[in-house]
C-alpha cells in the first residue's frame, strides 16, 4: 500500500523530518527493460536498490515484464525506478496506466539511460525532463557541481563532486522546466556539447506526482560508490514521498512577474522599504515611490541635476533603520557650474522626500568638459557602513578599446591613471563611510588607506575600477560584490594588451582591482605611448607604479592587483562557459540571498547563500552558490525564459520578491517600455498578468480616453474578471475588458485595471493620464535617422518643437534655448551620453573613433523639450531620438536575419563574418537612411559558388536599390571588395541584404562588412573623397566620356554596362586624383582586371598591363613620400566580362583595396603619361581553358633571370609548380598536368624579382 498520507503532506509542502527508513509497507518497482543498448551495470543497480531497501525498510520488486504497467499492477508501489531502460518499452495501454499512476501521486526515478527511452512518447519526455543526444567516448573523470545543498538527493554530496561515469549530452537543457540539483562542469572533461549549461540531476513535481532523474549510473562501479548511493537514495526517498524536499525553487511556473509601474523615465537604481514601498531614482532628478497598498506611483522629489555625459541622479538607498529614521541617501550631479557629484542624506516624510533636509556626506570632483563613467550605485553593508561606487570619469573613445592611459598634454580626460589608478582621487573607486546621526560621515577601520590621508583618500575601500555598475553586500559575511563594465576591444593586441572583459568582483577586504593596468584574472595591459604609437612593457600587476604626469603625487606605488572573481569578453567565455553569451556585455551584481534576512527567509531554502548576477545588455539573470573558498561553483540561469528589457537594478525585497527596473529598448533615455517590475515566488499558484493601454495619455480637457486590456492573460488559462478605476477614486468604473472615460477637469490621474482569477489572485496595471497639458512633439529634420557618418565627421542638427499649450519653436513661443540636444556614443545595447547642447540648430564633431575593428558602435542624438506645464499639472517632456551608423557596417551587427550564421573571419579587417549563406537568405539593418550615399561596397569571401548581394528596401522582396555581383575571389585574395552604385529613397528604411544565386542554392559566399560611401549624414568638408572617373564608350579612351566620382576602384560589372549610356563590352575608364600616403616607404600596387590596365603613381608608370585580355593581376612598386601624390589608373574592356580593382600594400598597410578615405577626387590632377616601358614578365592565356588533363601557358621574359611559375587554388595554396629557376629572355611555353586537381578556378602566377603576372584557369571534370 502506498504511503498516501505522507505523500500528501509532502506534496502540500508540510515540513517533515528526513526519514531514516521508509514507513512499513513501502515498496519500489525497479523496471529495467531494454529494446536498445543494454547496460552491463543493470544487475549492479538492481542489487544496489535492494540493499537500499534492506537498509531503509522498503521492499523492492525488480522486473522487465511490461505487463506490470496496469492500474492494479502499479498500485502497490510508492515509486517506479526506470533503471537504464532504453528504447520503446511500453505499449499504449501500459503508457496510459503509468500516466494514471503518476497523476494519482506516484513517484518516478530515472537512472542514466532512462533518458534514452520512449522518444515518441511526449508525456514521458516531460516526466524524465530531457532526452539523451550523445556522449563522449568512454567514462572520463569529471566534476559535478552541486547546486541544491538542501534537497535529500544532494545535501550530503561535496559541493564539487569528482567522479567517473558516461556523461550524457541532452537534446536540450531542461532548466526552467525542472529544478536542477547538480550540473556537470564541461571544462573538466572533453566532449560536452551543452555550452556550459549542463544539468546532470534534477527533480520536479509532474502532473500530481514526483519525478527525480540522475544521469549517473552507467558503470557497475557507480552502484558501489557511497556518494552515488546516497544521491540515489535521497532522490528515491523524495520521489516516493518518504522525505521532504523542494523541487519548485527554480521551476519557471513557480514564479510570476508583474509590472508595477510602466511609467518610469531613465530609471537608475531602486530601494525597497520595509513596508514594501519601492523608491526609484530617475536620471533626470526625479525620485518616485510605488505604494503596494494602492499600486499607485507618486513623485517623492525632483532634484535639479545636470544630465550631461553620464551625469544625473545616479543612486539611491535607504537607511538600515529606515522605519525609525526615515532617511534616504542619494548620489547625484547637482545642477550648476561646479563639476561635482554629491552624496547626501534626506528625510522621507510620508511619500515625499524633504529636499530642505539635505545633509551632504561626501563630495566627489568630476570633469564635466569631457565624458566619462559616473557610476553612482549605493548600498549598505550589514555593519551599517555605506558603500558608494564611482566611475573612472575617463573618456573611453580614443583608446581603441584598450587601457586609456594617454599622457599627452591636454589629454588628461583620456588618462584613467589620474582617477582609477590614483589613490588621492575618489573616482574609479568604491568608497566606504559610516553615516552619523548629525548628517556627516566618518572613516571606518579597514579601508584601503590610513585615516590621515597620507597614502591616499581614506574613504577608498576598493580602487582600480572602471565603471562599477551595481554593487551588493553579503548580509552575513559582509563581502562586497560589483559588476565592472569593461573596455570594448574585441580581441587582444600584442601592442596594447588583452581584449575587453566585463568583471564581477568580490572584495572580502580593501584592495586595488587593477584598472587601468590590468583586467580580468590580472591580464596586463602594455605601457602604450600615445604620442609615439609605440608600446612599452606589460605592467606588472603585482607591482604597479603610477607615474602618470596627471597625478600630482606620482610616482605612486599601488597595492598588488586583485584578480576578478569572474570575467567574460564579448565572445563566449572559456573560463566561465556557464555565463550565457550574446550581444554586448554590461555586468551587474545582484543581491546575495541570506535566510537571516526577511527577504531571504521568504524564499525556498535552495537560495540561501546564492549570489545573483545579471546582465543589462544580454538580458539574463544567473545565480551561483559558493565553494569552500568563496568562489562561484557554477552560474545557473535564473528563469531562462524570463523576458527582460535591459535590467538596470535588481533588489530583493523584504517579502522575498525580486524588484527590477528595466531601462527599456531604446539606446538613449525616455523609453516608453521602461518599467518597474516584480518577480515573485509563488510555488506554482500564479496570478494573472495585467496589461493596460490608453488611446491618449495627455491632452486638454475634456479628454476622452479609450482603454484596453490587450496583453492581459492568465499563465494557467484561468478565467478573469475586470475592474477599472479610471479616475483614482477607488470606485469601479467599468467591468469589461475595454473601457472609455472622459476627464472633464485638469489634473494628473492614474487609471488602474485590476484583474482577478477564480482563485482570488489579482494583478493590477496602471496608466498615468495628464489632463490640461499635452506632451510636446519633437521633430528632427537633421540628422536623418539611420544616416551614415565617418568617425571624426561633423554632424549638424535641426529640430523643431510643437506643443499644444506652449506653441512652437517656429512661431517663437517656445524658446530654442529650452531645447536640449545630447549626442552619445551607442555601443551594442547601451549609450554613453556626451555633452548637452541647447538650441534648435547647431552641430558637433564625432570622436575620432571608439573601440576596435568589429565593435558595434554608433552615434545616438537625443533631442528633448520639457514644456511649461499648466495650472495644477506638471511638466511633460517630449523627445526624438536618432541613430546614426558609421559608414563601415559590420555584417554581424544585423537587426534581424534569416538562414545565416555568424562565424570567425580570416580577413585582416573586421571581427566576424556572416556565413552559411544560401540562396534566399538575408540580413537586415534598421534604421538606415541612404541620403548622401551614392555607392556601397560589400566585403565578401568566396567560400562557395558566388552569386550576388541584393540591397532592398523594407522587405526581402522590397524595391531593389542595388545588386552586387560576387564572382570567385582572385588567387591570393580570399576576400574581395565589390562596389556598386546605390540610390535609396529619401526616408528611413530597413535595409535588407538578400543573397541570391541563379546557379546553386547553397554555399554562396561569406560577408564581412558593408561600407557606405559618401558624406552620408555628415557635413561635407573639403574636396570629395574618391577619384574622378571618366567612362568612355570605346576601349581606347576615345569618345565623349561620362564623368562621375567613384569612391574607389573595386568593380565587378560582369556582362552589365558600367554606367548608363555605355556599352556592355568595349569601353574604357580613366580614374585620377590624389592618394594620401600614410608614411614614407615602398608600396606595392596591384591591378586585378578583366581586361587591360595601366597605373601611374606620383608620375611613374608602375603597372602596364594594357594589351592584356582576360582576368589577370599585375603588380609594380614605387617608393613614395608621406603626403598626397597624384594617381592615375586607366582600364580597358574588350571581352565578355568586365571587372577592375586597384589594391596596394606597404608599411603598416595590409593588402587591400586602395580605400576611399585615402583618395581625393581632384579633377585638376595630371600625371606623367610617359611611354610604357617593356614589361619585365608577362603570361599568356592558359590553353585549353577550361582544361581537364594538360594545359600549356606561354611566358614572356624581357631579360634573363630567375623566375617562378606556380598554380594556386582559390585559397591561395600552391598546388603545382611549373618552373622555379633561370629563364632566358624571350618567349617560353610551359606545360602542366592538371588531371589530379579537383574542379575549380585556379590562378597561374609568374614572378621575377618584384614583377608578377597572374592568369586564371578553370579545371573541370
Amino acid at each position: 500500500m502506498r504511503l498516501a498520507t505522507l505523500a500528501l503532506l509532502v506534496s502540500l509542502g508540510v515540513p517533515l523530518a528526513p526519514a531514516a527508513h521508509a514507513q512499513d509497507g513501502g515498496a519500489v518497482l525497479v523496471f529495467s527493460r531494454t529494446t536498445g543498448f543494454r547496460h552491463a551495470s543493470i544487475p549492479n543497480g538492481i542489487a544496489a536498490v535492494r540493499q537500499l531497501g534492506e537498509t531503509h525498510g522498503f521492499s523492492v520488486t525488480a522486473t522487465e515484464a511490461p505487463s506490470v504497467f496496469s492500474a492494479a499492477g502499479l498500485a502497490p508501489f510508492d515509486a517506479v525506478v526506470f533503471l537504464n531502460t532504453t528504447g520503446d518499452i511500453l505499449d499504449a495501454s501500459q503508457q496510459a496506466a503509468f500516466e494514471g499512476y503518476i497523476q494519482s501521486g506516484g513517484g518516478f526515478v530515472g537512472v542514466h539511460s532512462a533518458a534514452d527511452t520512449e522518444y515518441d512518447w511526449a508525456w514521458y519526455g516531460g516526466l524524465v525532463g530531457a532526452y539523451f543526444e550523445s556522449h563522449p567516448p568512454g567514462t572520463p573523470d569529471a566534476v559535478v557541481h552541486v547546486a541544491d545543498r538542501v534537497h535529500p538527493a544532494t545535501r550530503d554530496l561535496p559541493a564539487s563532486w569528482a567522479r567517473t561515469d558516461e556523461w550524457y549530452n541532452f537534446r536540450r537543457s531542461p532548466r526552467g522546466d525542472v529544478h536542477v540539483l547538480a550540473t556537470l562542469d564541461e571544462q573538466t572533461y572533453s566532449g560536452g556539447t551543452m555550452l556550459g549549461d549542463h544539468p546532470i540531476a534534477w527533480c520536479q513535481a509532474y502532473e500530481g506526482g514526483r519525478s527525480f532523474y540522475t544521469a549517473g549510473g552507467h558503470t557497475g562501479a557507480s552502484f558501489a560508490e557511497v556518494d552515488y548511493l546516497g544521491h540515489l537514495w535521497g532522490g528515491l526517498a523524495w520521489a516516493a514521498g518518504w522525505a521532504p524536499g523542494d523541487c519548485s525553487a527554480t521551476v519557471e511556473t513557480s514564479w510570476e512577474i508583474s509590472t508595477l509601474d510602466g511609467d518610469v523615465n531613465d530609471p537608475m537604481e531602486l530601494a525597497v522599504a520595509p513596508d514594501g514601498r519601492v523608491f526609484v531614482a530617475e536620471r533626470g532628478g526625479t525620485v518616485k515611490v510605488w505604494d503596494p497598498q494602492t499600486s499607485v506611483t507618486r513623485v517623492a522629489a525632483s532634484l535639479p541635476v545636470t544630465t550631461s555625459f553620464e551625469d544625473g541622479l545616479l543612486g539611491i538607498t535607504l537607511d538600515p533603520a529606515f522605519e525609525t529614521t526615515g532617511w534616504a541617501y542619494l548620489y547625484y550631479s547637482p545642477a550648476g557650474s561646479e563639476p561635482i557629484q554629491r552624496l547626501s542624506r534626506f528625510s522621507v516624510v510620508g511619500d515625499a522626500i524633504d529636499l530642505g533636509s539635505e545633509s551632504v556626506l561626501l563630495t566627489v570632483r568630476t570633469d564635466r568638459d569631457q565624458g566619462g563613467h559616473s557610476g553612482g550605485s549605493l548600498a549598505f553593508g550589514p555593519d551599517g557602513l555605506l558603500y558608494v561606487a564611482t566611475g573612472d570619469d575617463t573618456d573611453p573613445f580614443d583608446s581603441d578599446g584598450y587601457a586609456p592611459i594617454d599622457e599627452r598634454p591636454g589629454r588628461e580626460s583620456w588618462d584613467a591613471q589620474r582617477t582609477s589608478g590614483n589613490p588621492f582621487d575618489l573616482r574609479g573607486k568604491i568608497l566606504r563611510v559610516r553615516p552619523l546621526a548629525d548628517g556627516t560621515a566618518e572613516i571606518p577601520e579597514g579601508n584601503l588607506f590610513a585615516a590621515d590621508g597620507s597614502e591616499g583618500r581614506p574613504e577608498v575601500y576598493a580602487m582600480g575600477l572602471r565603471n562599477p555598475f551595481r554593487i551588493s553586500l553579503d548580509p552575513d559575511r559582509g563581502w562586497l560584490y560589483w559588476g565592472d563594465v569593461g573596455p570594448d576591444a574585441g580581441s587582444g593586441s600584442s601592442a596594447r594588451g588583452p581584449r575587453g572583459y566585463d568583471e564581477v568582483n568580490q572584495a572580502r577586504s580593501a584592495g586595488f582591482f587593477g584598472w587601468p593596468y590590468c583586467t580580468a584574472d590580472n591580464q596586463p595591459y602594455r605601457d602604450y605611448n600615445f604620442a609615439t604609437g609605440s608600446n612599452g612593457p606589460a605592467f606588472d600587476c603585482s607591482d604597479v607604479v603610477n607615474d602618470s604626469p596627471n597625478v600630482d603625487e606620482a610616482p605612486v606605488a599601488l597595492p598588488p592587483a586583485v584578480p576578478a572573481w569572474a570575467w567574460y569578453p564579448y565572445a563566449p567565455s572559456p573560463e566561465f562557459p556557464d555565463l550565457p553569451n550574446g550581444g554586448g556585455r554590461t555586468a551587474m551584481a545582484g543581491p546575495v540571498v541570506s535566510a537571516s534576512t526577511p527577504g531571504g527567509a521568504a524564499l525556498p531554502a535552495y537560495f540561501d547563500g546564492s549570489v545573483f548576477v545579471y546582465e543589462w545588455s544580454r538580458n539574463w539573470i544567473v545565480e551561483t552558490h559558493l565553494d569552500a573558498d568563496g568562489q562561484p561553483l557554477a552560474f545557473q540561469r535564473f528563469l531562462p525564459s524570463l523576458d527582460l528589457n535591459r535590467p538596470i537594478d535588481l533588489e530583493l525585497g523584504p517579502d522575498g520578491a525580486f524588484y527590477v527596473i528595466e531601462w527599456g529598448s531604446g539606446f538613449g533615455g525616455g523609453n516608453p517600455d521602461a518599467a518597474l517590475r516584480r518577480i515573485a515566488y509563488t510555488g506554482g499558484s500564479r496570478s494573472p498578468i495585467a496589461s493596460a493601454q490608453a488611446s491618449a495619455t495627455s491632452g486638454p480637457a475634456p479628454l476622452t480616453v479609450a482603454f484596453s486590456s490587450t496583453g492581459t492573460v492568465h499563465p494557467d488559462g484561468l478565467p478573469l474578471t475586470y475592474a477599472w478605476d479610471l479616475n483614482g477614486d477607488d470606485a469601479v468604473d467599468a467591468t469589461t475588458p475595454t473601457a472609455t472615460w472622459t476627464y472633464a477637469e485638469n489634473g494628473s490621474y492614474t487609471a488602474r485595471l485590476t484583474v482577478t482569477d477564480t482563485n482570488d489572485r489579482a494583478a493590477t496595471a496602471t496608466v498615468p493620464i495628464v489632463v490640461g497639458n499635452s506632451e510636446p512633439v519633437v521633430t528632427a529634420a537633421l540628422p536623418a535617422d539611420g544616416g551614415f557618418f565617418a568617425w571624426g565627421d561633423s554632424l549638424r542638427y535641426d529640430v523643431s518643437v510643437t506643443d499644444l499649450e506652449d506653441g512652437s519653436t517656429e512661431a517663437g513661443t517656445i524658446a530654442c534655448a529650452d531645447v536640449v540636444i545630447q549626442p552619445g556614443i551607442g555601443h551594442d545595447d547601451h549609450n554613453h551620453p556626451l555633452e548637452e547642447y541647447p538650441g534648435c540648430e547647431g552641430g558637433f564633431r564625432t570622436p575620432g573613433g571608439h573601440g576596435a575593428d568589429g565593435e558595434n558602435v554608433f552615434v545616438v542624438v537625443d533631442a528633448r523639450y520639457a514644456d511649461a506645464g499648466a495650472e495644477g499639472v506638471g511638466s511633460l517632456t517630449g523627445r526624438r531620438q536618432v541613430v546614426l551608423r558609421p559608414n563601415t557596417l559590420e555584417a554581424e551587427h544585423y537587426s534581424s536575419q534569416s538562414g545565416v550564421v555568424v562565424a570567425s573571419t580570416e580577413d585582416w579587417s573586421g571581427a566576424l563574418d556572416v556565413a552559411g549563406i544560401d540562396d534566399g537568405d538575408w540580413v537586415a539593418y534598421d534604421p538606415v537612411h541612404l541620403g548622401g550615399v551614392p555607392f556601397v561596397t560589400a566585403r565578401v569571401s568566396l567560400d562557395g559558388s558566388g552569386g550576388r548581394v541584393e540591397f532592398r528596401a523594407d522587405a526581402p522582396d522590397g524595391p531593389l536599390l542595388a545588386s552586387a555581383r560576387v564572382s570567385p575571389t582572385t588567387e591570393g585574395m580570399p576576400y574581395r571588395d565589390v562596389t556598386v552604385p546605390i540610390e535609396g529613397p529619401d526616408e528611413t528604411i530597413t535595409l535588407y541584404l538578400v543573397f541570391r544565386s541563379d546557379a546553386t542554392s547553397s554555399g554562396l559566399f561569406d560577408l564581412n562588412w558593408v561600407r557606405f560611401h559618401g558624406t552620408g549624414a555628415a557635413v561635407a568638408e573639403g574636396q570629395p573623397r574618391g577619384l574622378v572617373a571618366e567612362y568612355f564608350p570605346s576601349p581606347d579612351l576615345s569618345g565623349e566620356p561620362v564623368t562621375r566620382t567613384d569612391p574607389q576602384v573595386s568593380f565587378d560589372w560582369g556582362t552589365d554596362a558600367p554606367i548608363e549610356g555605355l556599352p556592355t563590352n568595349g569601353f574604357s575608364v580613366r580614374w585620377r586624383g590624389l592618394l594620401s600616403v600614410p608614411a614614407d616607404g615602398r608600396y606595392r600596387f596591384t591591378t586585378a582586371t578583366d581586361d587591360g590596365a595601366r597605373l601611374w603613381v606620383d608620375g611613374v608608370l608602375v603597372v602596364d598591363a594594357w594589351e592584356d585580355t582576360g582576368l589577370r593581376r599585375a603588380s609594380g612598386s614605387a617608393t613614395l613620400p608621406a603626403g598626397d601624390v597624384p594617381i592615375r589608373l586607366e582600364y580597358r574592356d574588350d571581352s565578355r566580362l568586365a571587372e577592375a580593382a586597384l589594391l596596394w600594400t606597404g608599411p603598416n598597410v595590409p593588402f587591400q583595396t586602395v580605400p576611399e578615405a585615402l583618395l581625393t577626387a581632384d579633377p585638376t590632377v595630371e600625371t606623367n603619361e610617359e611611354v610604357a616601358p617593356v614589361r619585365t614578365v608577362a603570361l599568356g592565356l592558359p590553353h585549353p581553358n577550361p582544361a581537364d588533363r594538360s594545359v600549356e601557358v606561354e611566358v614572356r621574359v624581357a631579360a634573363a633571370g630567375h623566375a617562378t611559375v606556380e598554380v594556386f587554388d582559390a585559397l591561395g595554396r600552391r598546388v603545382l609548380q611549373l618552373h622555379d629557376g633561370p629563364l632566358a629572355a624571350g618567349v617560353h611555353t610551359l606545360a602542366a598536368d592538371v588531371s589530379a586537381l579537383p574542379s575549380g578556378v585556379y590562378g597561374v602566377r609568374m614572378s621575377a624579382g618584384e614583377a608578377t603576372d597572374t592568369r586564371w584557369l578553370t579545371v573541370v571534370r
